[in-house]
């Protein structure tokens, strides 16, 4: 997972999920998992 200033580029991407947990903001890719990211 990695850890970006902005999830702008990483939420476009085809099959992305943005989800809010514990505060934090996460992009979930479950078609192609190495666009996992956390905003930070």
């Amino acid at each position: 997972m990695k850890v970006v200033k902005s999830l702008k580029s990483l939420k476009q991407k085809e099959g992305s999920i943005v989800v809010r947990r514990h505060g934090k903001v996460f992009v979930v890719n479950k078609r192609n998992p190495r666009w996992k990211a956390r905003q930070g």
